[in-house]
């Protein structure tokens, strides 16, 4: 990755040297479809489809995200919409594990190749209804929504551990902002950090019931 895109993302206050590291070590190109693999594009500002009218989130709205999850090596991450991989990836070098939830099996598989052509191994994919979590593995240090969501998902703060960080946009009187959630003596302390613009949380505890989940092991 050039320093111009590292520098542009410093300059929007992505200030984690742990981020950025992370974002330049993963090739992003190898996650997005091959029309839009020209680096201008790849690397740009905007959300770029992957299929099933699903999109990969702009590199700085995946550095924002990541950033406000204040990672480190020894928590345990719930990833809520695989996508294309590439926001699991970045995450899968700041955290000890993580779990990430995809309803649509193709972009789950899809994801899951595009990882283990990288040789990482602390990524478990899961293909399911990512809006009621993934309670066998709960509680979970941090979360992280890459879905719009009607409100915050009550059972997805369930699984969060007591002093963790959820990361979601929600929308309010018809707009998206990202939303920062800690959990303190159990109870919610939000903060919005950004205008966003997702794809909406599809699910029971999202826009639209689905179907029950399975496993995939990574």
């Amino acid at each position: 990755m050039s320093v111009k895109i590292i520098d542009s993302l410093t300059s929007k206050g992505i200030n984690s040297a742990a981020v950025l590291d992370a974002i330049a070590k993963i090739p992003r190109e190898s996650f997005v479809e091959p029309p839009f693999r020209h680096f201008d594009m790849c690397y740009g500002e905007s959300p770029l489809p992957i299929g099933h009218n699903q999109t990969i989130s702009s590199i700085y709205t995946v550095a924002l995200m990541t950033q406000a999850l204040a990672l480190n090596k020894n928590l345990k991450v719930l990833e809520i919409g695989t996508g294309s991989g590439y926001q699991a990836a970045v995450l899968s070098l700041l955290c000890g594990s993580v779990f990430t939830i995809e309803r649509i099996r193709d972009l789950s598989l899809k994801a899951r190749n595009a990882v283990e052509s990288l040789n990482m191994h602390n990524i478990i994919f899961i293909i399911g209804d990512g809006s009621i979590g993934y309670g066998e593995y709960a509680p979970y240090d941090r979360i992280l929504i890459t879905a719009c969501s009607p409100d915050i998902p009550q059972p997805l703060f369930n699984q969060l551990s007591e002093g963790g960080i959820m990361v979601v946009p929600v929308e309010k009187n018809g707009a998206q902002n990202i939303c920062v959630i800690e959990k303190k003596n159990g109870a919610m302390f939000s903060k919005d950090i950004a205008p966003a613009n997702f794809v909406k949380l599809i699910g029971k505890n999202g826009y639209e019931a689905q179907k029950s989940q399975q496993r995939c092991d990574f």
